[in-house]
Parts: structure tokens; C-alpha cells; sequence
């Protein structure tokens, strides 16, 4: 039995597992991943909001977030904020492009 508290009061206890989904996806061509933007996409995405879960379970959330749910929040938040969608734009169709080469 674990202690449960909301995902923001553990935010600090997983910092290193954030930075971890960071390296994997920085690793897998995703070059501006930060760990905010995996936070907050966790937060829109995966936890809808800020609910109350054991540290284990918010650890495997984050192991579990998958690229095609990041870059829906990628895609999403780029709609959001016109001034970065070309940006947006231009990664992806660099990204795509680095795929192709392989």
C-alpha cells in the first residue's frame, strides 16, 4: 500500500524520470523536447487535470507516454499558439525527413 498524493505534489520526486522520457525522446529524433512539455502533456494528455495517484502509478504513466500521444499535444498546442506552428511545422517535416533518410 502506497501513499497517494495529487501528480503535482510528486512532481519533485520524478524529476529523473521525467528527464529519462526527456533522453528517449530527444533520442528518437524529437530534438526540442523538454521536460515541461512532457509535464504538461502528461497533464493534458494522460491525467486530464491533476488527480490523485501512488508514486508508482504516476511513474508508469510516464514510461508509458508514447510519442503518438506527445505529438498530438505537440500538434494541439501548436494550434493553440499560432506564433510557433510554422516551428511545428518545420520539425516535423524535419523529422520526417531524418526518417526517411534511415
Amino acid at each position: 500500500m502506497g501513499v497517494e498524493k495529487t501528480v503535482n505534489e510528486w512532481k519533485s520526486d520524478i524529476e529523473p524520470v521525467i528527464e529519462s522520457k526527456v533522453n528517449e525522446f530527444l533520442e528518437m529524433g524529437y530534438s526540442k523536447t523538454t521536460s515541461e512539455d512532457i509535464w504538461i502533456c502528461l497533464e493534458q494528455k494522460v491525467w486530464k487535470g491533476n488527480p490523485t495517484k501512488k508514486l508508482h502509478e504516476v511513474v508508469q504513466d510516464i514510461f508509458r507516454l508514447g510519442p503518438e500521444v506527445y505529438m498530438s499535444y505537440l500538434t494541439l498546442h501548436a494550434f493553440q499558439d499560432d506564433t510557433d506552428l510554422m516551428a511545428s511545422i518545420a520539425a516535423l517535416t524535419d523529422l520526417n525527413e531524418e526518417k526517411m533518410e534511415k
